[in-house]
């Protein structure tokens, strides 16, 4: 059975992305099978919920996210990922955390029920909600539910959340414009698909700007054009809507679609705009909160963050169950930050936490 460091090492050097992540469930079936006193559940093809049952009570849920990022690693470690995928956002440290929890919650034989969920698919994929549908946690009567996410924004020692909502809801969003090639001398034959672009885009901003304190519109990867002298007949934008509120994504997605007309009756460039279902705003109960809270600043520094744009999965169980999540501070002095090429938390965190989610154990 491998120790926690050693399970983090070898996920860390074998990161696989949402709904792949097939090694890596194997690898914890493997080892948390040896585990006495447990029931494995397998609802979807990657991950798995462990569940450890001494009463008739009730169950509290403890989450940890599984899937990595197409990123290439620049962190130089011995273990580092080969497969130009990464663990750029620590899920390699939040699996081995649980994995921890749970060691040490079967050896000390904890009187409180546990499901632990090693989730797939958070990096976009909804893991969490394919887990809920899949009935696995309609046998049991859940009261609570918690996450943790590490990040280097906060020094190690930290931890940070906030009662009511954390983190915002996510909304990705895919921009088409189509218009017409020509040849750049001859612009009068064409339509020009990425000027429509910069027009839709500069104009979209400026929609936001009346909710700019709780909402934000970003775009990452933009695509257009085949040639230096020809008119591009096609442009993709690839962006993200957050949001504190999930009315106002819904909301700004209408004005996009306004503004598609708009953007054609004045370019002639058409415009398609294509949204999946967004992720929901991660709440923070408040009553878990304040009961938490003064539990955890025993061994840590607790901060009021207030909301965050992060998006985060984690949303689906926050509306389904009163939970408790938290930012874990992973740095001892670098600042990286989440989905880069070098972040990298310190194995010790995986002790720190397996220390808070003990606290909050104890705190039951």
């Amino acid at each position: 059975m491998l120790k926690p460091v050693e399970l983090r090492h070898k996920l860390h050097s074998l990161p696989e992305l949402m709904y792949q992540e097939f090694e890596t469930t194997k690898t914890l079936v493997e080892n948390i099978s040896e585990i006495p006193g447990i029931v494995i559940h397998r609802p979807l093809e990657t991950g798995l919920v462990v569940e450890y049952t001494v009463n008739n009570g009730d169950y509290l849920l403890f989450r940890a996210d599984i899937d990595a990022l197409p990123i290439v690693e620049e962190t130089g470690l011995p273990f580092a990922s080969t497969n130009n995928l990464m663990h750029a956002c620590g899920h390699d440290v939040h699996t081995s955390i649980l994995y921890r929890f749970l060691l040490e919650v079967v050896k000390k034989k904890g009187d409180r029920n546990i499901l632990f969920l090693f989730q797939p698919a958070e990096e976009g994929g909804g893991g969490a909600l394919k887990m809920l549908e899949s009935g696995v946690f309609d046998q049991f009567n859940i009261s609570k539910a918690f996450a943790l996410h590490v990040t280097d924004d906060y020094d190690r020692g930290t931890i940070a959340s906030t009662p009511g909502v954390l983190f915002a809801s996510a909304n990705e969003i895919v921009l088409e414009f189509h218009g017409r090639q020509a040849h750049v001398a001859f612009p009068e034959n064409g339509i020009h698909a990425f000027d429509g672009l910069m027009a839709y885009l500069s104009r979209a901003k400026k929609l936001i700007e009346p909710k700019k304190d709780t909402m934000l519109f970003g775009y990452g990867k933009i695509q257009s054009g085949t040639a230096r002298n020809i008119i591009p007949a096609h442009a993709v934008a690839e962006c993200t809507i957050r949001a504190l509120n999930i009315d106002d994504s819904w909301w700004f997605i209408d004005q996009l679609k306004t503004l598609s007309k708009e953007v054609e009756k004045e370019t002639g460039v058409k415009t398609e705009v294509i949204h999946g279902d967004p992720y929901l705003e991660v709440v923070v109960d408040k009553a878990l909160y304040h009961k938490y809270t003064p539990v955890l600043s025993k061994d840590f520094i607790v901060i009021d963050c207030g909301s965050k744009m992060t998006g985060e999965d984690f949303g689906f169980i926050s509306k389904k169950y009163p939970s408790f999540m938290f930012w874990l501070g992973t740095s001892t002095g670098e600042r990286h930050g989440l989905h880069t090429p070098k972040f990298f938390p310190p194995d010790e965190t995986i002790e720190d936490g397996f220390k808070a989610f003990w606290r909050i154990l104890e705190g039951e």
